[in-house]
């Protein structure tokens, strides 16, 4: 995959980006003036970096997820997560999932994998950028700088009606004006660079 670009090229690229403009949560007519859905993660704080067993330089695992109360009239909760700052025309799509119960708060670690038609409850996995079902590991080039992966929660007033294992496309259409409510959650990752020390490491006493 993309670890295998050469760190020149990915330095050449550095400012060839998707941009956050492009992100599923802020296209027209998907959110509008819907109320804030409390997104975080047990394993990364909002706009820290991933850790690397999430990545493709780890075990490629999806990071665990949980989420606040959503709106009441919520009949399902939908995620996509994606990195704007890819060097491409669109934000690469790292995971879809849809039809989560509106009762759900939490997606447990390596929970987005391939399921076929989904699951008894009518949750589904639809297709990251490479067309396959699942969890997309984050996988920037070297030499491109940090890239964000965007984490976005939306809760529906309506559970959507798609194709088994859908694309970005097919999302973004249900979203406009079934969005009663969307959270935003951001992890970093970055290849032949300096990993950023955490709050937590940086306050640890020397010695």
């Amino acid at each position: 995959m993309l670890e295998h670009v050469p760190h020149w090229i990915g330095a050449l690229l550095r400012d060839v980006r998707a941009g956050h403009a492009k992100l599923t949560i802020v296209q027209d007519g998907v959110v509008r003036d819907a109320p804030a859905i409390e997104l975080s993660s047990p394993a990364f704080a909002d706009g820290a970096r991933l850790p690397e067993r999430f990545t493709a330089d780890g075990e490629g695992v999806s990071p665990p997820l949980v989420w606040g109360e959503v709106p009441a009239g919520t009949a399902a909760l939908a995620l996509i997560v994606e990195d704007p700052d890819a060097p491409a025309p669109q934000p690469l799509v790292h995971a879809i999932v849809y039809g989560l119960p509106a009762g759900e708060r939490r997606l447990a670690e390596g929970a987005i994998v391939a399921d076929g038609d989904g699951a008894a409850d009518g949750r589904d996995v639809g297709r990251n950028s490479y067309r396959r079902e699942g969890w997309l590991p984050p996988d920037p080039p070297g030499g491109h700088g940090s890239h964000d992966y965007v984490f976005q929660l939306f809760a529906l007033s309506e559970a959507p009606d798609l194709d088994p294992t859908p694309g970005r496309s097919a999302l973004v259409d249900v979203l406009a004006g079934r969005v009663l409510a969307a959270g935003m959650l951001v992890g970093t990752y970055s290849r032949d660079e300096p990993a950023p020390l955490s709050p937590a490491s940086s306050l640890a006493p020397a010695g």
